[in-house]
């Protein structure tokens, strides 16, 4: 679509994206990524060397996770019908035709990994009859190697793409992420010989969380950079599956530490250190330790790859600035370029104290002027994420709009350490709604925002805190945005995929309807009737983080007391990956927000 003439928020959403291109190390030439460069997230496939570049999917949900196979020779994207985001892996060639199941012998189900190594492919699924782990070996169908009734997930599997941290580069390893002593927040690592299934190695903290990162590239260097929280924040180790020792890299870095990949030669780790939201790389020497910077702009490094020739190929954007992929020249990677002359504004990093004494860490955008603003808190989802110097198009309509909003990194979110992480397990709808609001209070008395019109807005776990502080809190908000919220955790729980059931389990530390105390008193739902502040709530009809029958539980509780409010519901899941469909939610919102908060409008 031609942007030219619409607004300036809209043009923003409208700005072509990349995630970063997978390659093989076996064909490295031959990429695959996802991008929204034709008005849907969809898989595109670039040749380096000759510079073709084509779309290959045209999914009427959208794809945004895909990888090339490991001769380079085909395509492979997850493939999911209506968003729920139960499916299955399919392969097309690399230069187009049809496209098939990659491993037609697997039922469907949620995807927790894909990886490939020579002779080996590996798989792991959620399903309702568990977690399970399949391997083909030499071509042959798959075969179960490992099940649980609890999160299994292939090492590095959050990542997505081509993964580095399942398995070896020979094929000879396979590394798997399990909860069986712990929690989905804490997972253990197990390494496998994927031939036989035999245990070869367990890594274990307590208490604590562990990740795969990444193999070492050469074939029979059996070394595995992992994560671990043994110093509070994320940092980088070395395990050496041949000898079994375990070494915890020390640095001389504050703040969370991630390996995002080694050097094709094995030498070196590059380094992702994120610091308040905001990252900077880094080349780390294994052999003399030695910390060099590799030059990137601030701001946020969504992910980072170093190529056969040793550039680094990194996904980067700022609050002002959109996504784009570059390398550590500046160098686009990707056709076409960025979308220029999108003014925006940029965050400001920002501290305040909660009730407890301790300090939350945020950023906020204003708009240009003095204060009082209208303010919108748009809370982040997770809970176990976090709101980082990023670009959010939603953000900047707001502003546009007139309101200053608050991005507050409350207790339970990552980036912060171990234990501010961990402050929500079995606490979940309080700390958060204290932090929010210390942070409304913060802005009032610095004098940017108006307490008279203060609008509580999120999605997805954002969306769950937006209806608990309505219904908790409801002196304090104008009106509220709940984008695909959990209204009634414990119908919510039981209609949630697996993964997101274990996942609850482990913030919880048991299942809702083993905790009634604390669902009386943090699940929505049991607030609607004290609600005050017309809300504006949207699902998604296939939705299987926050189902659509919870959230329209709640909606009925509304409408039963006559209560202002306004649906609107899209037919995908808990993500919509097409742009049109985007803009008109944000369209929507706007339009809810200029008749409900006195001063904004919608800009144009």
């Amino acid at each position: 679509m031609d942007s030219a003439g619409l607004p300036l928020w809209e043009r923003r959403y409208r700005a072509p994206l990349a995630f970063l291109p997978e390659w093989s190390p076996r064909a490295p030439d031959r990429v695959a990524y996802p991008s929204n460069r034709s008005g849907r997230w969809q898989v595109h496939a670039l040749d380096v060397a000759t510079g073709a570049h084509r779309q290959v999917t045209d999914d009427p949900v959208g794809v945004i996770d895909c990888t090339p196979t490991l001769d380079g020779e085909g395509v492979v994207w997850f493939h999911d019908e209506t968003g729920s985001e139960l499916g299955r892996w399919v392969v097309q060639p690399f230069a187009g035709g049809e496209a098939a199941p990659l491993l037609p012998q697997l039922p469907a189900g949620w995807s927790c990994g894909l990886s490939q190594a020579p002779g080996v492919v590996a798989a792991a699924l959620a399903t309702e009859e568990g977690f399970a782990v399949h391997v083909a070996l030499d071509g042959a169908p798959p075969r179960e190697l490992a099940r649980s009734q609890d999160t299994i997930v292939l090492g590095s599997a959050y990542r997505e793409g081509f993964l580095l941290g399942a398995l070896s580069a020979d094929g000879a390893l396979l590394c798997l992420e399990h909860v069986e002593h712990g929690d989905l927040i804490h997972p253990a690592l197990r390494v496998l010989d994927p031939r036989t299934g035999e245990p070869v190695g367990e890594l274990r903290d307590a208490g604590m969380s562990l990740s795969s990162r990444c193999w070492s590239p050469l074939p029979g260097d059996h070394r595995l950079a992992f994560a671990h929280e043994r110093e509070g924040d994320e940092r980088p180790g070395l395990w050496d599956l041949e000898s079994g020792a375990r070494t915890d890299l020390q640095l001389p870095l504050e703040g969370e530490v991630r390996v995002e990949d080694w050097w094709p030669d094995g030498s070196a780790l590059l380094l992702a250190n994120r610091v308040e939201g905001r990252d900077r790389l880094y080349r780390f020497g294994l052999a003399d330790g030695g910390l060099e910077p590799v030059e990137t702009e601030p701001g946020v490094v969504f992910k980072a790859r170093v190529r056969p020739d040793g550039r680094v190929w990194l996904v980067h954007e700022r609050s002002h600035r959109p996504r784009w992929v570059v390398d550590d020249r500046g160098a686009d990677v990707v056709p076409p370029p960025p979308a220029a002359d999108l003014p925006a504004q940029p965050y400001e990093s920002w501290h305040f104290q909660n009730e407890h004494g301790q300090t939350v860490h945020g950023f906020v955008a204003a708009p240009h002027g003095a204060g009082p603003f209208p303010v919108l808190m748009l809370v982040h989802g997770g809970p176990t994420s976090q709101d980082a110097d990023r670009w959010q198009p939603e953000v900047q309509a707001y502003v546009d709009a007139g309101f200053v909003v608050g991005l507050v990194n409350y207790r339970g979110s990552t980036g912060y350490g171990r234990e501010w992480r961990d402050a929500l397990i079995g606490n979940v709808g309080g700390p958060e709604l204290e932090d929010v609001n210390a942070g409304l209070r913060d802005l009032v008395a610095r004098g940017l925002a108006d307490p008279e019109r203060a609008v509580i807005a999120g999605h997805s776990w954002g969306g769950y805190v937006t209806l608990l502080e309505l219904g908790k809190h409801p002196e304090l908000w104008r009106c509220g945005v709940a984008g695909v919220p959990v209204a009634d955790y414990e119908a919510s729980y039981d209609e949630s995929s697996p993964p997101l059931q274990a996942y609850d389990r482990g913030l919880l530390g048991a299942s809702p309807h083993e905790l009634p105390e604390l669902m009386r008193d943090r699940s929505p739902i049991f607030f609607v009737d004290r609600v005050r502040a017309p809300v504006f709530i949207l699902v998604g009809r296939n939705d299987s983080r926050c189902p659509f029958g919870q959230a329209m539980r709640y909606v009925e509780r509304l409408e039963a007391r006559g209560h202002p409010h306004e649906l609107y519901v899209y037919e995908t899941g808990h993500s919509a990956f097409d742009v049109d469909e985007r803009v008109h939610q944000v369209g929507l919102i706007l339009d809810f927000l200029a008749r409900h908060v006195p001063g904004i409008s919608v800009p144009g």
